[in-house]
């Protein structure tokens, strides 16, 4: 079932067509750009966490040694 429109009808629809694409173009951009910046984060987070067990492990490592030096010494 097939309609035929007016020009001006189909000058519309084309018109509402391109508008409609640029819309679901830019809400796609805005979404992957969204998940760059969430993934972006989370690897922050995770860097940050590593980073703070490795500085808890070294200073637990240097504490040992020191008590360990100490017990020696006495």
């Amino acid at each position: 079932m097939t309609q035929t429109y007016s020009k001006s009808r189909q000058r519309a629809e084309i018109a509402f067509g391109n508008v409609q694409s640029q819309f679901f173009a830019k809400n796609k951009a805005v979404e992957e750009l969204e998940s760059d910046a969430q993934s972006l984060q989370a690897k922050t987070l995770r860097l940050r966490e590593a980073r703070l067990a490795k500085e808890r492990n070294d200073r637990a490592s240097a504490t040992s040694a020191l008590i360990a030096k100490r017990a020696k010494a006495c």
